[in-house]
C-alpha cells in the first residue's frame, strides 16, 4: 500500500480536564506549555483531579496529524511505540479502525504513554505528559519499507526530548531523503525549542521541505520579538514554512513570498490539537496540488472548527470529510 504521509511521534492517550488558573498555580504547572513528568508525578496529578469529569481519546501530535490526513481523504502510516496493555491496544485499534498503518513491533513490558491536557476557561491548553514506552522509541521501530512507500514524512518535534527518539526521527528523515520524499517537521511546543534546541537541529539536518510552528516557537527559535526576523531565519530551514498565529490566522512562507492568511471566526473552547489538524490540512492540500497560500487557508478553516469543540481530534473520520466538503462548497 502507498501512503500519503508517514508520521512518527510519541504515541499517547489523552485525558482532558477543565481547570482554572489556580489549579495550575497550586500544582506548579507552566500554563500553555507541555511538561514532561514521571509516572509518579502524573499519578499524583490524576489523584488531584480525581472526581472531575474528563474526556479520554487516543492522541499524540503526529498521530493526530496522520489521522486528519486520513479523514480529509488521504492515507497514512503512523510510527510510534506502545506496550501490549489496555492503553496501547486502544490506541492502535483507533488507528487500525480507520485504515492507518502501524508497526507490528510492541514494547516488552512497561506502560503506554498518556497525557493530561488541562483546559482553562479561555480555551488555553496546558499538557503534562508521561511518555511511558514512547520514550523507548528507537531506530529499530522505523520500518524502511513503509517510509519508502510514502509521499511525505512528518516528524513531531516532541521527539527531541530523548536521545533514542531523536535517533529514530533522524533515521526516518535520512530514509525519506534517500528515497526522494518530501520531509516535514513541527517544532511542536515552546518547551522543545527552549529545552531541546540542539536535538531539534539534529532532527532537521540540512533542512526540510515543510516546517510548522506557532508564533511563540518561531520567535523563540530566532531569539527575537519580531516575526519578520523570525520568518527570515525559518525560511533557511524549510522550503515551505507555516507559522500559526492563533485566531488571527497564519503565515505561509515560500519562494512565492510571505503571505498572511486571515483566520476564520471561531468560538474557541479548547485549542488542543489545533496545530496538529493545521499540519494535516496543509500536507493533504499540498499533496493535491494547492499553493502554499491556499493550503494555509484550508488549514486555518479546519483549525477554527477544531477549537470550537473539545478534544484534539474531530469525533471521527467522517467529521473530517464533512469539514472538507463544507470548505470546498
Amino acid at each position: 500500500m502507498q501512503y500519503d504521509v508517514f508520521g512518527i511521534g510519541n504515541a499517547l492517550v489523552d485525558a482532558e480536564y477543565q481547570v482554572d488558573d489556580t489549579f495550575l498555580h497550586d500544582q506548579g504547572i507552566a500554563k500553555g506549555h507541555m511538561t514532561l513528568v514521571s509516572e509518579d508525578e502524573i499519578g499524583a496529578l490524576e489523584q488531584a483531579l480525581d472526581g472531575q469529569t474528563c474526556r479520554r481519546m487516543s492522541g499524540g501530535s503526529a498521530a493526530n496529524t496522520v489521522y486528519s490526513v486520513r479523514g480529509f481523504g488521504g492515507s497514512g502510516y503512523y510510527c510510534g511505540r506502545v506496550s501490549d496493555d489496555d492503553i496501547g491496544r486502544a490506541f492502535l485499534n483507533d488507528l487500525h479502525g480507520v485504515g492507518i498503518g502501524t508497526p507490528r513491533r510492541k514494547a516488552d513490558g512497561g506502560n503506554s504513554g498518556r497525557c493530561l491536557t488541562l483546559i482553562t476557561p479561555e480555551a488555553e491548553r496546558t499538557m503534562t505528559t508521561y511518555l511511558g514506552v514512547s520514550e523507548t522509541l528507537s531506530p529499530a521501530d522505523v520500518e524502511e519499507d513503509a517510509v519508502r512507500r510514502s509521499r511525505c514524512l512528518y516528524v513531531e518535534g516532541y521527539l527531541a526530548s530523548g536521545a533514542s527518539q531523536c535517533a529514530a526521527a533522524v533515521l526516518a528523515r535520512e530514509m525519506a531523503e534517500d528515497a526522494g520524499l518530501q520531509t516535514s517537521l513541527s517544532l511542536s511546543d515552546p518547551s522543545m525549542v527552549k529545552g531541546f534546541r540542539n536535538a531539534l537541529e539534529v532532527m532537521l539536518g540540512n533542512g526540510v521541505t515543510q516546517l510548522f510552528c506557532n508564533e511563540e516557537e518561531a520567535l523563540s527559535w530566532a531569539g527575537t520579538d519580531r516575526l519578520d526576523i523570525a520568518t527570515n531565519e525559518l525560511a533557511d530551514i524549510g522550503e515551505f514554512v507555516n507559522v500559526t498565529l492563533g485566531a488571527r490566522g497564519s503565515m505561509a512562507i515560500s519562494t512565492a513570498g510571505r503571505k498572511f492568511v486571515e483566520g476564520f471566526p471561531a468560538a474557541a473552547v479548547d485549542t488542543t490539537g489545533a496545530g496538529d489538524i493545521y499540519a494535516g490540512a496543509v500536507l493533504h492540500a499540498r499533496g493535491e496540488g494547492a499553493t502554499a497560500e491556499d493550503a494555509a487557508r484550508f488549514a486555518n478553516f479546519t483549525a477554527a472548527e477544531l477549537v470550537s469543540q473539545h478534544g484534539a481530534r474531530l469525533p471521527d473520520v467522517d467529521a473530517y470529510a464533512a469539514l472538507r466538503r463544507r470548505y470546498t462548497g
